[in-house]
């Protein structure tokens, strides 16, 4: 049976609690991230573990899941009625602060098919790994594998990534002729990156400004490799499966789904089957914070995410077989 829009197999890597190159639980086993299936001619594929099936099948994410909705922008969806309803809010949720011609000038840039389709019909079958944040590889290629075909990140987390872990080796963004990266515009920063990045100009304004987006992104960078996730998939995301307890305290303006949960949701809107690595489990007090690290370090809360929450919510997609999530 098909599944949901530009169906494919990925495998979402985080950077959490992930230290075996050996999965054990789960209904089915995933591959390796070296083997892992993107199709762009899902219609060519039997779908052995379509999640869009389980989701149908499902009694409470069936009435959850909208496989219909928007994951990501461009110029083709802009419009006087989403300028109006969106800036009304702020970013991730919306767009104020920001100018409507500052927006529509960007998103002119995205305008085509690629990017508005996480996976395209042009490209060959690829194997899928989304990675994010602090993807630390060296050293760690028979837990992590290699293969990146997504980097998904903030601005924010990207460069606090390559500040706190270089030390580690994570000393430049991924790049890669076939690899995309995809935008999380969780500031006003993220547009303007977004835009110079594209340009290939510098960063103009901003807490950024002088940056040379080349530098992270490679100097071969056009705008068919870069993806920027919808507002309103933001907001539909955060309302049907991360509506924290902290949306209702002074904390409200601080919280969002994190950039992990983000991309894995991203991921489950965009594929026919997703193995998740490293995403936080209810037994995580036995790991260290990061799978690279050598002395055990805590996970800490903090309340701009909700980690239980999410935690929670990656169990019960498991165990509905929505999706696969690697426990110990």
């Amino acid at each position: 049976p098909p599944g949901p829009a530009d169906l494919g197999v990925a495998q979402v890597w985080r950077e959490k609690d992930s230290t075996s190159s050996q999965p054990s639980g789960g209904s089915y086993p995933p591959q390796p991230p070296e083997t892992a299936l993107v199709s762009s001619h899902p219609q060519n594929l039997p779908c052995r573990h379509s999640l869009s099936l389980a989701i149908r099948r499902h009694p409470h994410f069936r009435d959850l899941f909208d496989l219909s909705i928007p994951v990501l922008l461009s110029g083709n969806l802009f419009t006087q009625e989403l300028w109006d309803s969106l800036s009304r809010h702020k970013a991730p949720y919306g767009w104020q602060g920001l100018s409507s011609q500052a927006i529509a000038s960007t998103l002119s840039l995205l305008n085509g098919s690629e990017s508005t389709r996480l996976f395209t019909v042009s490209r060959e079958l690829l194997p899928g790994c989304i990675r994010l944040n602090g993807a630390v590889i060296k050293g760690f290629e028979n837990d992590v594998g290699t293969k990146t075909s997504f980097y998904g990140f903030t601005v924010n987390t990207m460069k606090n990534s390559l500040i706190s872990y270089s030390n580690l080796g994570f000393t430049s963004v991924p790049q890669g002729q076939d690899l995309r990266y995809i935008f999380i515009p969780s500031d006003i920063r993220d547009y303007v990156m977004l835009r110079s990045a594209i340009l290939g100009v510098p960063v103009p304004e901003g807490p950024d400004k002088g940056d040379r987006p080349q530098t992270y992104f490679g100097p071969e960078a056009s705008a068919s490799k870069f993806k920027l996730l919808h507002p309103d998939f933001i907001s539909y995301l955060t309302e049907r499966f991360l509506k924290s307890k902290w949306i209702n305290t002074k904390f409200r303006d601080l919280y969002m789904p994190s950039t992990g949960a983000l991309m894995l949701l991203t991921a489950l809107h965009a594929c026919d089957q997703v193995s998740a690595y490293g995403f936080i489990t209810s037994n995580y007090q036995k790991f260290s914070d990061h799978y690279f690290e050598r002395i055990k370090k805590p996970l800490i809360f903090y309340v701009n995410h909700d980690l239980s929450l999410e935690a929670t919510l990656w169990k019960d997609l498991h165990k509905a077989g929505i999706l696969w999530l690697y426990q110990r």
